[in-house]
C-alpha cells in the first residue's frame, strides 16, 4: 500500500491533482481542505495517502497532515460512507469541525454537506462518537493557507469559474447549486482564483 508521497506538484484540477514520484506521475483526489495548503505547481509537497484497490481501478487519496487521513480511514469504516462521500465531508468541513459537531450531536451541520441526509448525518454521531478522542481540537476553524492565492489574471475568470464549478459537481453538488453557490462566491471575492471560489461557495453552503 502507498501510505506516504513527496514529489515535484504538477497538475491541480480540483478536487484532483498530479505529483511527480521520481519521474512517475501519481493522480491523486484531495480534499479541498488540503488543496488549500498545497503550494504552487512546480514545488515539492509531501502527502500521506490511502489506496483504495477495487475490481475496476487502484485509486489514491491524498492529505496534507495525518490527522485528516486518519479522520477520512474513520469515516469509511462507517456504515454507507465510500471514500467519495468521506472526501465531499472534508472538503466541506475541517477536522476540528467535524469533531465537534459529533461531539456535540449537530446533524444540522452535517446535513448541509452533499451526500449527508439526516439518517447518514445520525448514523456519523453514533458510530463515530466514541472514535475521535486521538483527534486534538485546537481553536482554528479553518486551515492555514500555505500557497500564493492572489488575485486571478485578467482575462481568466471564466476559465476559474468553470473549474471552481466543475471541483463542486465532483464534490457531489448539483450542477444547479455549484453554478449558483460559485456566483455568489464571485460577488464576495471578486477576481479571486478558482481555490478561493470553492472555498468560499463551500463556506457559504455549510453554514447556510
Amino acid at each position: 500500500m502507498i501510505g506516504r508521497l513527496r514529489g515535484e506538484l504538477l497538475e491541480k484540477h480540483p478536487p484532483q491533482l498530479v505529483l511527480d514520484v521520481n519521474g512517475v506521475g501519481y493522480e491523486v483526489d484531495a480534499s479541498m481542505n488540503s488543496f488549500y495548503q498545497l503550494p504552487e505547481v512546480g514545488k515539492q509537497v509531501t502527502l500521506y495517502t490511502h489506496m483504495v484497490v477495487r475490481e475496476d481501478a487502484q485509486l489514491l487519496y491524498g492529505f496534507y497532515d495525518r490527522s485528516e487521513r486518519s479522520l477520512f480511514r474513520t469515516l469509511i469504516k462507517v456504515n454507507g460512507v465510500g471514500p467519495k462521500l468521506a472526501l465531499t465531508i472534508l472538503s466541506g468541513i475541517s477536522v476540528n469541525e467535524f469533531v465537534q459537531s459529533v461531539e456535540h450531536q449537530d446533524t444540522v451541520a452535517l446535513v448541509r454537506l452533499p451526500g449527508v441526509g439526516k439518517k447518514t448525518a445520525e448514523r456519523l454521531i453514533v458510530e463515530m462518537k466514541d472514535k475521535l478522542q486521538d483527534f486534538h481540537i485546537t481553536d482554528a476553524d479553518e486551515f492555514t493557507l500555505s500557497g500564493e492565492m492572489g488575485a486571478a489574471p485578467l482575462g481568466a475568470s471564466a476559465d476559474y469559474r468553470a473549474e471552481a464549478e466543475s471541483a463542486l459537481v465532483a464534490l457531489g453538488y448539483k450542477p444547479v447549486q455549484a453554478t449558483k453557490a460559485i456566483s455568489q462566491a464571485e460577488k464576495v471575492k471578486p477576481g479571486a482564483n478558482s481555490e478561493e471560489l470553492i472555498r468560499a461557495a463551500l463556506k457559504s453552503m455549510v453554514q447556510g
